[in-house]
């Protein structure tokens, strides 16, 4: 992965240029993961924005000696420095080169008050410049080597509940936190490293409560079932939603689930490259309202999903920007019901030009167990 973290490094130099910035100080783990590969759990990063041959020798790496071995396999293309206080030793090491330093970015979202105060005063006379979200805007777009982990979590997922089902995991007097356990587990026996968050089962009246923690409550006959979860795969979550009911589903269930994958068909359909955010979010909206039920679609259509389980983009109406060719985002309408039940139908899917691709693949029709 070596030339692609190179690659990413390249790309993030661009952005610095055209902040006129001289340099770069990433703290936070995730992008310095998405910048250099590594995994651990202290680290900080130094990239220059000169776009010169030896503006990649100059990249500076920072970990402290818990992960010598570790810092030397996943990151054996960059110079290291061996400090505790990852952040802090890479500041004076700006101090100490002022002058290819002397507008040096910092992760601003990420650096506390008083952190930015101790980075500062270790940096000399280069001056520190708030520069949030210039990885972050790199990591929107996502590439094959991340769309593969991606597509792999979410197989993984799409499997464990397979598997659930087939065993008989969803039964009336199991509890919802039995299910969550166990659909954990079976995520890990397919490939995950864990679960992308902590998983959603929902069953009867807590169906209705959009991020119901799982409880003692027992699934009953009769009850719907919300199972909201994902997997994690080389650091990429996947996420998805099914809503299934415990013998053969009442009127009203099956007409809110209708209802549900009708607009959440409208909203993957309106998932195309260059369309609005809000303008998604509003095709698979504008079903349910039609339908009545506009006050009871609690939250935002979707998010993109990536290194975090929710990245930018936000598919709402307090979202902002477009889509593009590489996002991977949700799709996730729902429709609750207090005191009755709710139902939640989730995708996770990748942007192409043209339709896009589809990586949760359990089927959305109404399981009926």
């Amino acid at each position: 992965m070596s030339e692609t973290h190179a690659r990413r490094r390249h790309d993030l130099r661009t952005g610095l240029r055209e902040r006129e910035l001289d340099a770069m100080l990433v703290t936070d783990l995730l992008n310095v993961r998405y910048l250099t590969g590594f995994t651990g759990s202290n680290a900080a990063l130094v990239v220059h924005a000169a776009d010169e041959p030896g503006a990649e020798a100059r990249t500076v790496f920072c970990t402290d000696g818990r992960y010598l071995t570790q810092a030397a396999a996943e990151v054996p293309d960059l110079e290291q420095v061996i400090e505790r206080a990852s952040a802090l030793a890479l500041a004076e090491r700006i101090a100490a080169d002022a002058g290819a330093h002397s507008r040096t970015g910092f992760e601003s979202h990420h650096v506390t008050v008083d952190g930015r105060d101790v980075l500062a005063e270790a940096a000399g006379a280069a001056e520190l410049v708030r520069a949030p979200g210039l990885v972050e805007r790199l990591r929107l777009i996502k590439d094959e080597a991340e769309i593969d982990a991606l597509r792999m979590a979410c197989a993984a997922a799409d499997r464990a509940l397979a598997d659930l089902i087939e065993h008989g995991g969803l039964r009336p007097g199991r509890t919802e936190l039995e299910v969550a356990r166990e659909l954990e587990g079976r995520m890990l026996d397919h490939g995950a490293a864990g679960p992308s968050f902590d998983t959603i089962v929902a069953a009867g009246a807590n169906s209705a409560v959009p991020h119901h923690r799982p409880t003692d409550a027992a699934l009953a006959p009769g009850d719907f079932v919300k199972i909201d979860f994902g997997a994690l795969v080389d650091g990429y979550h996947s996420d998805m939603t099914r809503t299934l009911v415990l013998g053969r589903p009442a009127q009203w269930q099956q007409e809110i689930y209708e209802l549900v994958l009708a607009a959440q068909t409208a909203g993957r359909d309106a998932v195309a490259v260059d369309a609005d955010v809000r303008e998604v979010d509003t095709a698979a909206r504008a079903v349910i309202e039609e339908a009545g039920y506009g006050d009871r679609f609690l939250h935002g259509l979707g998010h993109g999903v990536g290194l975090e389980i929710h990245e930018a983009p936000a598919l709402s109406q307090r979202g902002d920007g477009r889509i593009a060719a590489g996002m991977a985002v949700t799709v996730e309408p729902g429709v609750y019901l207090p005191e009755r039940g709710g139902v939640r139908i989730e995708d996770t899917l990748v942007v192409r030009p043209g339709t896009p691709e589809l990586l949760t693949l359990t089927t959305k029709e109404l399981i009926a167990v």
